[in-house]
């Protein structure tokens, strides 16, 4: 599994690539169209032409990780646009956008009487889905 943390570098290919593409020509891809060395440890997120499936490529110093999501119902809602070839993400917005597939939802923590706390999302997204995540939360009190 790929861990992403706030110290790692987070890179968003702005155009979609062909899913059949490999490790090797996803790294070839980062070196020729992102001018991204990908030995660099930054983690690299591609889209499918059709927005069904991303794709993470990252290297830890061993070898090369992939790994993708594909939803089975639905598109990735969000995507960056603009005229560069990157865009860079913050580390929790990378983990929304693999988690619930829109960088748009509001997830946030509900606090109720009795103490305990329960993660509630207010909108239900393309997924078709809630998605309980505690890596980003605005703490919000009733």
């Amino acid at each position: 599994m790929i861990q992403i943390t706030a110290q790692m570098r987070v890179l968003v290919a702005i155009e979609p690539v062909d899913g059949r593409k490999g490790i090797d020509s996803l790294a070839r891809l980062c070196q020729d169209k992102l001018a991204e060395d990908p030995f660099s440890g930054c983690v690299f997120v591609f889209r499918s032409r059709s927005g069904t499936a991303i794709r993470l490529l990252s290297y830890d110093g061993q070898g090369y990780w992939l790994a993708q999501k594909r939803l089975s119902k639905g598109r990735f809602v969000w995507w960056p646009e603009g005229t560069e070839a990157t865009k860079p993400l913050e580390a929790y917005e990378a983990q929304l956008l693999m988690v619930a597939g829109d960088l748009s939802l509001q997830v946030f923590e509900r606090f109720g009487s009795s103490g305990r706390s329960r993660t509630y999302n207010p909108s239900v997204n393309s997924c078709g889905g809630r998605f309980y995540y505690h890596l980003l939360r605005l703490h919000v009190s009733y």
